[in-house]
């Protein structure tokens, strides 16, 4: 690695450390509802710390990075509003009539993120050769990922009660589970057919 490409690499981290460290202050300060905020937070704020764990050891592409912080960074907002009240999408679901759709946004980045995390893992093992059933491993990764979420869903609302409501989001929706898995789903496909080539570069780089 050269002078300039590690000076460009710190310049990534540090960027990403500080949009990181600056939605998580803001999301919890003064957040909607504290105990959904800690649900609905968790996994972005466990994201770091793996991250800085297995950065030496398995550092992942700049692709993989980027998508993990878009990521928390939809989940921050999420649980600093909650996902049936982010004002934007009340503001949308004003206009159109309709419920607000900002979780599924969030179910769509769980599909787009962990498709390419999963992808990166398996060819970077040698667990499945890049091709047709790499593609089908991560596709089917993505639901079960999506699905077993949806369970952790059910068993946090079971054993809370009322108090996880802003946690499910339903917002009354009947399909709201099936819709969820659907747009990780869809999530998952355009990381493959979207992300896929400028995915395989940087693999190629590391």
């Amino acid at each position: 690695m050269n002078n300039i490409e590690g000076e460009r690499n710190l310049k990534n981290k540090i960027s990403w450390i500080a949009v990181y460290f600056a939605v998580l202050t803001w999301s919890y300060i003064e957040p909607k509802d504290g105990f959904t905020w800690w649900l609905e937070a968790i996994p972005a704020v466990l994201a770091l710390p793996i991250l800085l764990f297995t950065r030496r050891s398995f550092p992942l592409t700049s692709l993989a990075y980027c998508l993990i912080l878009f990521h928390c960074v939809v989940l921050l907002v999420g649980a600093h509003y909650t996902y049936a009240e982010v004002p934007l999408f009340n503001w949308i679901a004003d206009w159109t009539g309709g419920r607000n759709n900002y979780d599924k946004i969030g179910h769509f980045a769980q599909g787009l993120v962990p498709a390419i995390l999963a992808r990166e893992i398996v060819m970077r093992l040698n667990v499945i050769k890049p091709g047709a059933w790499c593609n089908f491993f991560v596709l089917c990764f993505v639901l079960a990922f999506s699905a077993f979420y949806e369970l952790i869903e059910w068993w946090v609302a079971v054993a809370t009660g009322e108090g996880a409501e802003a946690f499910l989001g339903t917002q009354g929706y009947v399909w709201d589970t099936q819709s969820d898995m659907f747009l990780a789903l869809i999530g998952g496909i355009i990381a493959l057919t979207v992300l896929a080539k400028r995915h395989d570069q940087q693999l190629q780089q590391l």
